[in-house]
């Protein structure tokens, strides 16, 4: 009973989360899937987007200049990351890793301005700042209540994609990651279409973190380590669960942030049994990407297993047909 009354309980906090971990991996969904990049900044953009959006509330910044000001600043981390790819020739996957290492600087200096010096970890309460979204009304059944406020915040934020991806500069992104050869024979400029995308991407991240840090109610500079794992996690599992090729992008969004659901949920699940603690929550993530990366793979041999098996079948039946007439004859 115990154990039923905690899962209960751990639910809202979960499908919020996974509300907000659902716009950071749709920014990692649009490098990993439709640019075809490996980036890895998101682990330092999703921790400056809580270090910008908390240190302009304490300042006085209003909730929705803070957000939007995040979001900048992660398209600008994106930027950099771009032009070391672009630019400077540097791989994709090392010129995001550089990013991530000067952002842990970066993010010091944003959260000791105006708080007297670098600090790793700002709080900020809900009882002082008008904050969009805190973990306190999570089980309220108000309008306040973050799942409310998140569910919105995607809608709105899906339709947005939608509406870039259909114009030409969204189309222009998406046929540099289906074939960058022939976009370019297009007289599209990848370069500039790379770097695009790296910036919409991270943007997305660092806004994820502005939310992330408003609902914890405090940003810390450690609170993108392993961001990247749980974006490529629900864009895994919302890849094998709901989407299917001929879906409409807004739809495959949309799946996107189930998959991050889904994740959050299982995390959840996981951490309610006794045997298992807060400590564990590494080796569960480990556990949850590993066999959400290993399905797609693991259900393509059991098709072709089930085809064969069909094959089979089908060959027997023409042998036996064949037999059978000749014995006739």
């Amino acid at each position: 009973m115990d154990f039923l009354t905690s899962l209960v309980n751990s639910m809202p906090g979960a499908v919020a989360q996974g509300l907000i971990w659902g716009i950071m991996a749709i920014g990692v969904y649009i490098t990993y899937r439709i640019l075809d990049v490996a980036d890895l900044t998101v682990d330092g953009s999703l921790g400056t987007g809580g270090a910008v959006c908390v240190v302009l509330v304490l300042n006085g910044v209003p909730v929705g200049v803070a957000l939007v000001a995040a979001t900048l600043v992660g398209m600008l981390a994106g930027l950099v990351t771009g032009l070391f790819h672009t630019a400077c020739g540097i791989p994709a996957i090392l010129a995001g890793i550089l990013t991530q290492l000067a952002l842990y600087s970066v993010n010091l200096r944003i959260m000791g301005t105006g708080t007297g010096g670098g600090k790793a970890n700002l709080p900020i309460s809900v009882d002082k700042y008008s904050l969009l979204v805190s973990a306190r009304y999570v089980r309220a059944l108000a309008l306040n209540n973050p799942i409310f406020v998140l569910l919105i915040f995607c809608a709105v934020l899906i339709g947005v994609l939608y509406w870039f991806f259909g114009t030409e500069l969204g189309c222009s992104l998406r046929a540099t990651g289906a074939n960058q050869h022939m976009a370019r024979a297009q007289g599209i400029n990848t370069n500039v279409t790379i770097v695009l995308g790296l910036m919409v991407s991270n943007g997305l991240v660092a806004l994820a973190g502005g939310l992330l840090s408003q609902y914890q109610g405090f940003s810390d500079i450690n609170m993108g380590r392993g961001a990247i794992v749980i974006g490529l996690a629900a864009v895994i599992i919302g890849e094998v669960i709901f989407i299917r090729k001929d879906m409409n992008f807004a739809l495959k969004l949309l799946a996107i942030i189930a998959g991050a659901v889904i994740y959050r949920t299982v995390i959840a699940c996981a951490l309610t049994f006794s045997f298992l603690k807060a400590t564990d929550l590494k080796i569960i993530t480990a556990v949850i990407v590993a066999f959400a990366l290993a399905l797609p793979v693991l259900q393509q041999k059991s098709a072709q297993r089930k085809l064969r098996r069909e094959n089979a079948k089908k060959y027997d039946a023409l042998i036996a047909r064949e037999l059978g007439g000749d014995t006739d004859a």
